[in-house]
């Protein structure tokens, strides 16, 4: 980031885990915030938000005046952003939307930095942030797909309580605490079943097709974001009782022919991209590890014992940091930079 214009930012779902982890985005990587606004419902108003230094008041979003915003980081819900996205684009600002709002929207980018940041140029005013759990793979699969081409993906995923909001860290937790003192465990809200110790195969709801939206969304934005409207993928999407961070399991056919060192030293060379891979040592990507960092870590990678063009690998990030916040703050970076 080159710019040294100050910039004035609005963060709308700012009591929230993504808009607090934003707000520590921004100050970890000296964004030139100028003026900073925060915002979220009518029952967060008033509270306030300490940013390097400086207390800031949250706003009501739907009392708020928008003029003057240059870019809004949205992480309110998606009802939220097509309630306001639209007017703060009318304002004057550009919109950055973590929410599933407007990800399929032809006119709006869709946009991991490291993938696809020429898409940014195309905005009409709102650029929408992908899918936590299709962030990380795309990541990853980026360096593979430009070397060696993409036939089909197939992906199954271990994602964390926190992908389900402050309520789905709670109810699991409390679930724990039960389960280990001998006690009936609550009846769970967030998760149809009770996640403590257990793995739920459904996050979100069902289609008619058998999948969950969660897992039709890596399908339809992966296709987006690596521009390859055709290719094959299919994902299974399982909750697991663990805090934060999503790991998953990938498998990739490739058009061509690899060789195992040179795609690890590609996945090395890559931005946003930390390789970890001496299984001997058992040293892999572990949720824990990565917690409050910032790379898509990656292991485990090795070729199928049967099929000689078949990629196998494991990939883990914080859904909370490069799934969400981070990629978001990073949307923002290039957008100074144009």
């Amino acid at each position: 980031m080159t710019s040294d214009a100050m910039v004035s930012i609005a963060v709308v779902g700012a009591t929230g885990a993504v808009g607090r982890e934003i707000f520590e985005v921004l100050e970890e990587r000296n964004f030139p915030v100028g003026e900073l606004r925060a915002m979220a419902s009518h029952r967060s108003a008033g509270k306030t938000i300490t940013f390097d230094g400086r207390q800031v008041e949250v706003e009501d979003v739907a009392k708020a005046d928008f003029s003057g915003v240059d870019i809004a980081l949205f992480s309110a819900g998606s009802s939220v952003s097509r309630d306001y996205a639209h007017e703060f684009v009318d304002a004057g600002a550009v919109v950055v939307d973590n929410t599933s709002a407007f990800r399929m929207d032809p006119s709006v980018p869709l946009v991991v930095p490291e993938v696809n940041s020429h898409a940014i140029a195309d905005h009409q005013g709102i650029i929408a942030n992908p899918n936590c759990s299709t962030i990380q793979m795309v990541v990853a699969l980026k360096p593979i797909a430009d070397r060696y081409g993409l036939n089909r993906v197939v992906v199954s995923t271990y994602q964390s309580a926190s992908g389900a909001g402050q309520s789905g860290v709670t109810e699991l937790m409390e679930g724990v605490r039960a389960k280990v003192a001998g006690e009936q465990e609550p009846t769970p809200s967030t998760f149809a079943h009770p996640l403590a110790f257990d793995a739920l195969p459904h996050i979100d709801v069902f289609d008619a097709n058998g999948y969950t939206r969660e897992e039709l969304k890596m399908v339809r934005e992966t296709r987006k974001i690596m521009e390859t409207p055709k290719l094959e993928v299919s994902a299974t999407c399982v909750r697991i009782p663990v805090v934060r961070s999503h790991s998953e399991a990938v498998t990739v056919d490739l058009e061509k022919d690899f060789d195992v060192e040179e795609v690890r030293r590609l996945l090395a060379e890559s931005p946003g991209v930390e390789v970890m891979d001496e299984p001997e040592k058992a040293r892999y990507p572990l949720a824990r590890q990565a917690e409050g960092t910032d790379p898509c870590w990656v292991g485990r990678i090795r070729r199928d014992v049967a099929r000689h063009r078949t990629l196998h690998f494991w990939v883990v990030s914080d859904n909370l940091r490069k799934g969400a916040a981070l990629n978001a703050v990073q949307i923002a970076e290039e957008l100074i930079e144009e």
